[in-house]
């Protein structure tokens, strides 16, 4: 249908199925979610060498590290449910697999207990069977965290808010390069922005600077 207004003529679309489940879960997230953002600059040098020797994907490396950090924070992996806190025994990572129109979130289970290779090649099917509209409901339930991992779209740095009910979601974007100061030495090092959004009656100040910390000392050890 278009109409005609001063802005010209205005075509109305209408959402699909998948669009209308977006509009409803970002809805809900902004507006019952006290969310509050933080923001690292990660040197991730080290773990991109080792991530080439494993021969893991990047998205791999990040789930990862997030689900090693989230076992040493349980807060983090966790919600606030009718004002209480509730503490999950698994580590279950969500993962934003986005396409041109609407994204999917399928979990990888037990992402801290898995070995590297495992937990890659489990990834890869995952996030593959999710674009080709693969992978059953059940799939895409159980998560206690959510990544986006936009460093593949280029983008430098995004935010995603958290997932209700969940704790937290971590956004990270692009690789690049930036100037730093090393020994009186001017040099270049790789880095990744990561952001982290929480539902701040859970984790908040401290606990939710800690957790971020924990995920950049990983991603910057290459400990994960």
């Amino acid at each position: 249908m278009s109409v005609q207004s001063a802005k010209g003529v205005v075509r109305v679309e209408e959402p699909s199925a998948a669009e209308r489940a977006v509009a409803r879960r970002v809805a809900e997230a902004r507006a019952t979610v006290p969310d509050l953002e933080l923001a690292a600059e990660i040197d991730v040098g080290r773990s991109l060498r080792l991530r080439a020797e494993r021969g893991c994907s990047v998205t791999a490396m990040l789930v990862r590290a997030c689900a090693l950090a989230l076992r040493d924070h349980p807060r983090a992996n966790g919600s606030y449910r009718d004002g209480h806190f509730e503490l999950y025994s698994r580590v279950n990572v969500g993962v934003v697999v986005a396409s041109e129109d609407t994204y999917l979130i399928p979990t990888a289970f037990d992402a801290d207990r898995k070995p590297l290779a495992e937990l890659s090649a489990e990834l890869d099917q995952l996030i593959g069977d999710a674009r080709d509209g693969q992978l059953a409901s059940s799939a895409f339930s159980g998560a206690t965290f959510t990544l986006w991992d936009a460093s593949a779209d280029g983008v430098r740095s995004a935010t995603i808010p958290p997932v209700p009910p969940q704790a937290a979601a971590l956004a990270v974007g692009a690789v690049h390069e930036v100037a730093v100061l090393r020994g009186g030495q001017l040099t270049a090092a790789t880095s990744m922005i990561a952001t982290l959004a929480c539902d701040h009656r859970i984790l908040y100040g401290a606990r939710a600077t800690d957790f971020l910390n924990a995920i950049s000392s990983r991603l910057a050890l290459g400990d994960w």
